[in-house]
């Protein structure tokens, strides 16, 4: 009799531990097989493992959930708990989301890495206000304008049939200053829209134009940095708070650290990823000194317009440029 009663309460540990498990199911546009995918699974693995199962992250890679809006949507409705994204994508949510987008904001990465240690805290904080906890922040470099046809200035953009994300208001007022009418569409579409000439020009890193395949489509890249591309991983933080507070450390600890791994793997492939393009046949155009401070220019009048606008937080803005002013005193 004692033994079967040990074997019953044995038997509803096991069943009360599963009951109690947490499945955190995670859309993203990443391909499978990707450095970003490959790494958060890795944190997935981990989790699961320190948490000895309470909690297991299912990822679906892809854009097989669709694309933002959609995947925000389902996160509404709770058949999604979480979604990566690039900071652009993710302006609905929380507008601050795109400051790193700013055209021609930055032009190495060692500004960038100064500002990012002041305004990355910034916007986890302003995440947690939208309802959300942005668990994992990593660059994914900068992205150059990449094109079927030779665009050597701005007269030649004009004349292009350019790309840009889907309702990623900073792109489209970034072209518009330089007199662009962009094509909005999801990133899903691009390579099927590169194949029937609807767009001839995108802007993407080069590990990316890689990943998506978009380079076989592609023959030339202008060498100056139009903008810098994050990608952030956030978990609806109602989930989170279900979670106990050992297990929530867990889930931030181990994604975040995937998100510090791929900070060094993605600037490695897109030092590698230049040079794949330059071997296939992409031709790096730089532009002389003239035509660099041209850009500049379209930049602070884009950057200056969106501000303006309010597509960026007066908060936001001003610890911009703050940490802006704090990275060139301190090149000095």
């Amino acid at each position: 009799m004692n033994k079967f009663i040990l074997a019953l309460l044995a038997l509803s540990v096991v069943f009360g531990n599963a009951a109690d498990a947490t499945t955190i199911k995670i859309a993203t546009v990443a391909p499978d097989g990707t450095a970003w995918m490959t790494q958060m699974r890795a944190g997935a693995d981990a989790i699961k493992k320190h948490t000895d199962d309470r909690v297991e992250i299912k990822y679906y890679p892809g854009g097989v959930m669709g694309d933002e809006p959609a995947v925000l949507r389902k996160i509404k409705i709770g058949q999604l708990q979480g979604g990566a994204f690039t900071g652009g994508e993710l302006s609905q949510l929380d507008k601050d989301a795109q400051i790193y987008s700013l055209p021609f904001l930055f032009k190495t990465q060692e500004e960038v890495d100064k500002v990012r240690a002041q305004l990355d805290p910034l916007l986890k904080k302003s995440f947690e206000q939208a309802g959300f906890e942005a668990v994992g922040i990593s660059g994914g470099g900068f992205a150059y304008l990449m094109s079927v046809k030779d665009i050597r200035n701005k007269d030649d953009l004009k004349a292009a049939k350019v790309w840009v994300p889907q309702g990623d208001r900073i792109a489209e007022a970034g072209f518009k200053a330089g007199g662009v009418t962009p094509i909005p569409l999801p990133l899903a579409d691009v390579y099927t829209s590169l194949q029937t000439g609807l767009i001839d020009t995108v802007a993407n890193t080069p590990a990316g134009a890689i990943a998506f395949q978009w380079h076989t489509k592609l023959r030339h890249m202008v060498d100056l940095p139009l903008t810098y591309v994050v990608g952030i991983l956030v978990i609806d933080k109602k989930t989170l708070d279900t979670l106990s507070a050992e297990d929530q450390k867990t889930v931030n600890e181990e994604l975040g650290a995937a998100f510090a791994r791929l900070e060094k793997i993605n600037r490695d492939d897109n030092a590698q990823a230049r040079g794949a393009l330059e071997k296939q046949g992409v031709a790096i155009f730089a532009p002389n000194a003239e035509e660099a401070k041209s850009w500049d220019a379209v930049g602070s009048s884009a950057r200056a317009q969106l501000i303006a606008a309010g597509e960026i937080s007066a908060e936001m803005s001003a610890a911009l440029n703050k940490a802006m002013e704090s990275a060139h005193g301190a090149g000095k």
